[in-house]
């Protein structure tokens, strides 16, 4: 059974945010998973437009693969003593229009960072692996602008404390198709590691 969950005191003050409720298309539906005891953080982008009806990150097919690169249960992942879940946006960005000639989600906005991130950070006391999910977690959590690529090429460097990771959104089969290796000898790897973590929760 898993040990009762441990809220960071910042919890409530950020479902409640309402910094940038006026610039969201959806208005503000702070989605986060905290568990002061976490030994893994999980730095992804913004929820996109299903998890911010559902209210849950990652329930989605982008979920179902991340939890199978991981190695875990729906149970385990969304057990915030293991897991902690910190986007780099809290709520949905909205999407792009046909008029912006670009598709997909929009980026994270940029006030959770600058009001949150620090913050949050600093109370998940008890981090020991934490997955950088995407170009805007990667450019803030490494302080450097690098391609998913060439911070996966590089992935050694970082290990066993971070981990660069494409997002696993369908949106990315051709990369992962482009780069067999993150699946055959990096996931393995990563999978070891998170066991390890369970375990010794």
């Amino acid at each position: 059974m898993p040990s009762e969950q441990q809220l960071i005191p910042l919890q409530t003050d950020i479902e409640q945010c309402q910094i940038c409720a006026d610039s969201l298309p959806l208005g503000a539906n702070p989605i986060v998973q905290l568990g002061k005891n976490a030994k893994i953080l999980i730095a992804g982008q913004a929820p996109g437009q299903k998890t911010h009806h559902k209210g849950r990150p990652f329930d989605d097919a982008s979920g179902e693969r991340l939890r199978a690169w991981l190695g875990v249960t729906k149970e385990q992942f969304y057990d915030p003593n293991l897991f902690a879940i910190v986007p780099m946006g809290f709520c949905f960005p909205g999407s792009y229009s046909s008029a912006d000639k670009k598709s997909g989600d929009k980026p994270p906005r940029p006030e959770c960072a600058v009001k949150w991130r620090n913050d949050v950070l600093v109370q998940l006391e008890h981090i020991e692996l934490t997955l950088l999910v995407g170009k805007y977690a990667i450019e803030w959590h490494l302080k450097q602008k690098i391609s998913v690529s060439q911070s996966v090429s590089n992935w050694q460097t970082r290990w066993p404390k971070t981990l660069v990771m494409p997002h696993p959104s369908p949106r990315n089969n051709i990369w992962l198709k482009r780069h067999p290796d993150f699946e055959t000898s990096i996931i393995p790897q990563l999978q070891q590691r998170v066991a390890q973590l369970i375990i010794q929760n």
